[in-house]
């Protein structure tokens, strides 16, 4: 998997809710990293409220505190560390407190939560939410309980997951679990587990459902949405005969599937790996105009030596080929990526590859990291981290420096133009505006007028700052 395409820092750690009823036992979520954690919560909640919970947005009015985390960067770990004294502390004052970790920090620490640090009560890796009521007895019964044991076949295909503290108008459809591509600096496959692909059927069905409940926008999410395959009867993808793999349903015709549901419901999707996007997938994205002309596609390094290295499955070439059928097909499509700096041996010339490889790219946005070892990756054990701290940091910031002048001329870019805009929430800087998102993904704000959550708006931007297109609504 990817870095999982660590959301808003802003968004780490949120406390998420779903009104309740007075004297059910109350649960306190709270989720760090990437989309699919937060979609993991979706599906903790739904489990949990049938087994009598309601949650609440205060951890001390809390039967049962649970932190679903994040394993790819050593500064998320530390700050669920923190977060899980703080609960320790809490429950000092009430005893029958129950903390648990879930999720892939919880499956790659396993017993260590619970043997050397003692500041949990149950560990829960991602394959094993449904047995969440039988653990949470346990623990009542005196005991600490922990299951993370990673499975082949669960997808929570039919757990109809909680909207938590949802807008109402996008939400989130998980469409495959786990990952079977080994990137050398990526501890996702052995949090996660193997590759599984859910049934198009219950994902349609899904998408229905949020259709007919007035959400207007899903996103499909998966490690690496682009290897989604469905043979149906739970065959597994490495076993298809080539007569079976032509009668199974890949992404692009999982993608039209949904996009069918209704021409009002947006598609948007994340995440796509390089070496196994094909051109039918973006054909299909030009084919709907209800399908999101925009592509997370993480590079992680310029370098064709470097790839090679993280165990990619692309060279540069390979990749700038498929940036250009991306603008090939779909000229407006707008692309973002992630990007590491100071992997094992980085050298300056690699460096300077990456930099050339944005500019040439003309990336929309990226998600930019300096290189953090993380524990059982191939990494750890072949390599050496000997890019010095120092170096990694300068040569981040000026990965930085350059995505941000870049997203600054593709935003200017924009100015002049008529968008659809959907609406989904007021923005964060004025209760007088809209904020929403043109297919780009880029921010729009747009004054209220007769405006509500749900609508689509045809705005034309007038100015803009280095990221977020301002204007006002027109008829079009």
């Amino acid at each position: 998997m990817e870095l999982e395409k660590v959301i808003d820092e802003n968004r780490q750690g949120e406390a998420l809710l779903v009104p309740g009823q007075e004297g059910q036992r109350k649960l306190f979520l709270e989720s760090y990293g990437c989309q699919m954690n937060f979609s993991d919560s979706e599906i903790v909640a739904s489990i949990l409220g049938q087994d009598g919970f309601a949650t609440t947005k205060d951890y001390r009015e809390a039967d049962v505190i649970f932190i679903n985390t994040c394993a790819i960067r050593e500064n998320a770990e530390q700050r669920v560390r923190n977060r899980l004294n703080e609960f320790k502390s809490w429950k000092s004052h009430k005893p029958d407190l129950i903390v648990g970790v879930l999720g892939c920090m919880a499956e790659r620490l396993k017993e260590k939560f619970l043997e050397e640090e003692k500041i949990v009560d149950i560990v829960v890796g991602p394959d094993a939410y449904r047995d969440l009521p039988q653990l949470i007895g346990k623990v009542q019964g005196g005991h600490k309980a922990v299951n993370v044991i990673l499975s082949k076949e669960e997808t929570y295909a039919d757990i109809t997951p909680v909207r938590l503290d949802s807008n109402g108008v996008t939400a989130f459809i998980s469409i495959m679990r786990g990952c079977d591509n080994m990137c050398s600096f990526c501890v996702v496959p052995f949090t996660r587990g193997r590759e599984r692909s859910r049934d198009p059927e219950s994902i349609v069905k899904e998408a229905k459902e949020l259709f007919d409940l007035g959400y207007r926008e899903v996103t499909l999410l998966g490690q690496n949405v682009d290897s989604y395959l469905w043979a149906g009867g739970g065959l597994k993808k490495e076993i298809l005969t080539e007569e079976q793999r032509a009668h199974a349903v890949n992404f692009a015709q999982l993608l039209e599937r949904v996009a069918l549901v209704s021409p009002d419901l947006r598609i948007r999707f994340s995440t796509s790996h390089p070496k196994d996007m094909t051109d039918e997938v973006l054909h299909t994205m030009a084919k709907y105009n209800n399908i999101c002309k925009y592509i997370h596609l993480p590079v992680q390094s310029g370098s064709s030596r470097m790839l090679d290295i993280m165990n990619r499955g692309y060279d540069r070439e390979w990749y700038m080929d498929r940036i250009r059928a991306i603008r090939r097909i779909i000229p407006e499509c707008g692309i973002s990526s992630d990007i590491i700096t100071g992997f094992c041996t980085e050298a300056e010339e690699d460096h300077q590859d990456t930099l050339s490889l944005m500019e040439w790219s003309e990336y929309d946005f990226s998600y930019m990291f300096a290189y953090s070892e993380r524990p059982k990756t191939q990494a750890a054990r072949k390599f050496t981290d000997d890019v010095p701290e120092e170096i990694k940091k300068r040569r981040l910031s000026e990965v930085i420096a350059l995505q941000q002048k870049l997203s600054e001329k593709k935003t200017k870019a924009q100015v002049g133009k008529v968008h659809r805009v959907l609406v989904e929430h007021e923005s964060k800087k004025s209760d007088e505006m809209w904020m929403g998102r043109n297919t780009q993904n880029t921010v729009v704000v747009f004054p209220k007028e007769h405006f509500k959550p749900g609508d689509y708006a045809d705005v034309l931007v007038e100015r803009c700052t280095a990221t977020t297109l301002i204007g006002k609504a027109v008829k079009n």
